[in-house]
């Protein structure tokens, strides 16, 4: 599975993004898909996870209540939509591709990734 992120930006603290993930293949119905996103000398985080049918989510303990995962099967599309900002939510936004149906935290998990996608948050 091929993946094209898109979407980032930067945005004032409080403000809004929505990041979009467009996959090749397809398989890609079948594959949980997630958003990962790593920040300057830190190490890589868990974002969120959505699973093939779209009704398992899970999110990072942070990003919860403001972020919100999504996809849509018909399109080969999967969205992370972004609410209140932070800007300690600045990094490069990855989405990757599962290797099983169902979501997942694990970087483990995941066997094909986007090339990233910027985001950030200026206080």
């Amino acid at each position: 599975v091929q993946l094209v992120e898109s979407g980032g930006g930067l945005v004032q603290a409080g403000g809004s993004l929505r990041l979009s993930c467009a996959g090749s293949g397809r398989t890609f119905s079948t594959l949980g898909m997630g958003w990962f996103r790593q920040a300057p000398g830190k190490e890589r985080e868990f974002v969120a996870s959505i699973s093939g049918s779209g009704r398992g989510t899970q999110y990072g303990d942070s990003m919860k209540g403001r972020f919100t995962i999504s996809r849509d099967n018909a399109k080969n599309t999967v969205y992370l939509q972004m609410y209140s900002l932070k800007p300690e939510d600045t990094a490069v936004y990855y989405c990757a591709a599962g290797k099983f149906p169902h979501s997942s935290n694990s970087a483990q998990d995941y066997g094909s990734w986007g090339q990233g996608t910027q985001v950030t948050v200026s206080s």
